[in-house]
């Protein structure tokens, strides 16, 4: 007998939910399915062994009446968690806990992810809702693996699988920006400098709100472990926090010294740059100091008035040439014995 296949969704079918992107249910292996849209959507915490996920997108002015109903948690916790408000926090009411963290936003024009997105979440012992307004990377990835077979036993994992698939974006990106580095250093060092400084401002930019945004992601996981303890969260959830946020810290420490590696690498740039410039106004001025006495015994010779040297001689040109030349050669000389050089690389 042939199992009948699902309707295709249509543009204009309006989802389960008001906002609703998708929503998988997982069952007590960790194994996940999307719901189908014609599919009724479980309410949170009702979904038997397992737990519920669903995404929001949280520009849908109707998401406001599911929190007023307690549909996406406790209504204050929900309330909060998924307000306009984009600072990075994290709080525990109750046994469940809601926040804001940092995400990568997925922009289709741009070359790199942009470290400045949000993620919202409301998390239950059965049930997690996460909402965005923008697109952003974590949720899309965390699906997908989920589709592919990767088990996620509890909310708690799935928050975690969250943050992870968002640290191993911003470490691939950190591992993109510590190449380009690379490459700037063994330019800087060799003397090959070409356009290193123009492409030192954007990494330096990159890995500075890299950085700002894991200090507010990591404050945040480890405000969660301390309440967590303090409000009697399970260990599971408590030893979860910690664990997200050592890998936070490791990934902060590096992206600190990154930053501080560009910094360092633009200074010594600068430097480069300043000691070139010093050179060739070494070398301006020592030409300039050569050509000063020629110039003073040209000009002497080039006067139009009567009774001027060397003007009844029929050598007196060459005797005028031979004082510049020697004026310039005493000069040369004194510059020798005073000891002045060109500054050495």
């Amino acid at each position: 007998m042939a199992t009948p296949t699902a309707t295709p969704r249509l543009l204009c079918d309006e989802p389960a939910l008001p906002g609703l992107l998708f929503a998988m249910v997982f069952d007590e292996t960790g194994r996940g399915r999307l719901v189908r849209h014609d599919e009724e959507v479980p309410a949170p915490g009702s979904f038997g062994e397992g737990f519920l996920w669903l995404h929001l997108n949280l520009a849908d002015a109707r998401i406001e009446g599911l929190i007023a109903e307690g549909r996406l948690g406790p209504p204050r916790l929900a309330s909060s968690a998924f307000a306009r408000d984009e600072h990075q926090r994290i709080a525990v009411e109750g046994g469940f806990v809601g926040g804001v963290v940092a995400d990568l936003a997925r922009e289709e024009a741009a070359t790199k992810p942009n470290p400045a997105g949000r993620l919202h979440f409301v998390m239950g012992p059965r049930f997690l809702v996460s909402g965005r307004r923008h697109p952003v990377v974590g949720p899309d990835r965390t699906r997908q693996a989920a589709a592919e077979g990767e088990t996620i036993t509890a909310p708690v994992r799935l928050l975690e699988s969250l943050v992870g698939h968002v640290v191993g974006a911003m470490a691939a990106t950190g591992a993109a920006l510590s190449d380009e580095l690379d490459a700037i250093e063994d330019h800087i060092l060799d003397e090959a400098v070409r356009d290193e400084r123009r492409r030192l401002g954007p990494i330096r930019r990159d890995a500075v709100r890299l950085h700002r945004q894991l200090l507010g992601l990591r404050a945040a996981f480890h405000r969660f472990e301390e309440e967590g303890e303090a409000e009697g969260l399970p260990d599971r959830e408590v030893a979860t926090a910690a664990r997200i946020a050592q890998r936070l810290d490791s990934l902060d420490r590096d992206m600190l010294a990154m930053a501080e590696r560009s910094r360092l690498l633009q200074e010594e740039f600068a430097a480069r740059l300043a000691e070139q410039s010093n050179r060739q106004l070494f070398t301006l001025s020592v030409l300039t100091a050569l050509f000063l006495p020629p110039t003073l015994v040209t000009g002497v010779f080039g006067m139009n008035t009567k009774g001027l040297f060397l003007s009844d001689f029929e050598e007196g040109s060459t005797i005028a040439l031979a004082l510049a030349v020697a004026s310039a050669l005493a000069v040369y000389l004194v510059i020798r014995s005073l000891g002045l050089r060109t500054p050495r690389r």
